[in-house]
């Protein structure tokens, strides 16, 4: 039996929290903060917040995997949730309003079940570096995207 892997990631994006959902909730347009690491991108069903079905194929390193994740809002402008179909990995968003109102506290958590034995060993050592270095390249260019778009 495997073990839970969990790597989170917190941000203040300076951009209010409306602007921030707009951009992660518009995925047909996520493609432009996507890294490099996502492969063959698409959403096969809706595009915009829940109900949402994307898919594509993840690169870490030397390790490639598919993903078609179903996006939920459990609390609408506040959180998302990407649930795998085929895995057990979640993605979850949290987005909070600073005290000044005009950033955004981001967090982002990807939680999954790793294997065990040796190759879960591994996972566990190598995995969460790898997909924090591309979650964290993902938020940088999410800052960016929101920070070039005028003010709503």
């Amino acid at each position: 039996m495997g073990r839970q892997i969990k790597v989170d990631l917190e941000r203040t994006i300076p951009a209010p929290p409306a602007r921030v959902h707009a951009a992660l909730a518009d995925y047909r347009g996520r493609e432009r903060i996507l890294p490099a690491s996502y492969l063959d991108y698409r959403v096969e069903e809706g595009g915009e917040g829940a109900g949402t079905v994307v898919s594509f194929r993840l690169r870490a390193g030397r390790r490639e995997r598919r993903y078609v994740l179903e996006v939920a809002e459990p609390t609408p402008g506040v959180t998302l949730v990407e649930r795998d179909r085929e895995s057990s990995l979640i993605t979850t968003w949290i987005l909070s309003p600073t005290a000044s109102g005009t950033a955004t506290d981001l967090r982002l958590s990807t939680i999954w079940e790793g294997h065990g034995g040796i190759g879960g060993f591994f996972e566990r050592t190598f995995a969460p570096r790898g997909l924090r270095r591309i979650h964290g390249e993902l938020l940088d260019r999410l800052t960016r995207r929101v920070g070039a778009e005028p003010p709503s």
